[in-house]
């Protein structure tokens, strides 16, 4: 027989599947969504915030895969330990984070040289692409209100760079932070980035930004520059940040292209 692992957050789900280890999940928080084929056969254990550790435990696995990049996600992790759960919670706040927790969750799963060969292939996707002379300053929204941003302790602006632009609230010391009116007003993103979490990415409304009165003068609306990127892509620290990287260089050049004329 082999291991049973539960992970608990879409990242982990989809880097243990990414490793070639989809077959020794056993269970899945409720929110993840990805491989279809994988996570329709697991058992399914709460959504992240309110996992239920007594089904967790129903389930006898071997390794527990927690997590600690949302806030609140410590309750879950403290209630596994409490029931003497095998566990790792990993908490990436940067690119180099996460090829580390590919190595750890690999290592763990008795897999560390597919773990090796996964981060070379991430290694070799996420690269620095030719930045424009001027980077466009690039506000992904992760809330819309109140408006919440990724900081300096987060993956996104590492992205964010990666694909020749700036996160203009990349040097505050925060894995996420409130974007208030004021703010936005005087750090003028050139673009705007829809990508709420925990919403389906076909209820994404742009008009909810084009649409603030204290936003009209910010470039990124003036200039039409508002864009929705699945959160599934810029959210979730795994094997889909490559498909986020080419999504926010596609913003890039757009905004580098000029306005986007009005209906």
């Amino acid at each position: 027989m082999g291991m049973r692992v539960v992970a608990l957050s879409c990242s982990n789900t989809e880097i243990v599947c990414a490793l070639g280890c989809g077959h020794l999940l056993v269970g899945v928080d409720d929110h993840s969504d990805f491989p279809e084929d994988v996570v329709a056969s697991c058992a399914r254990v709460g959504p992240d915030l309110t996992v239920d550790v007594s089904k967790v435990a129903a389930l006898r696995p071997d390794l527990v895969i927690a997590s600690l990049t949302v806030p609140g996600h410590e309750r879950v992790v403290d209630a596994l330990s409490a029931a003497g759960l095998p566990m790792i919670a990993p908490q990436p706040e940067s690119l180099a984070d996460l090829f580390s927790d590919v190595r750890t969750i690999a290592a763990a799963l008795g897999v560390s040289e597919r773990g090796e060969q996964l981060v070379a292939q991430f290694e070799a996707e996420l690269v620095a692409l030719p930045a424009p002379e001027r980077r466009p300053r690039i506000l992904v929204e992760w809330w819309p209100k109140p408006v919440y941003t990724p900081g300096r302790r987060s993956w996104v602006t590492d992205l964010i760079h990666l694909a020749g632009g700036v996160n203009p609230w990349g040097e505050e010391d925060a894995c996420s932070l409130a974007a208030t009116d004021e703010v936005v007003q005087e750090r003028l993103p050139d673009a705007v980035v829809i990508s709420w979490c925990g919403v389906p990415t076909s209820k994404y409304r742009p008009h909810i930004v084009t649409r603030r009165e204290a936003w009209a003068e910010v470039p990124a609306v003036k200039n039409g520059h508002v864009y929705p990127v699945p959160e599934a892509f810029l959210g979730r620290p795994g094997p889909r940040l490559v498909h986020g990287l080419r999504e926010l260089r596609a913003v890039v050049e757009r905004v580098g292209a000029g306005p986007v004329p009005l209906d």
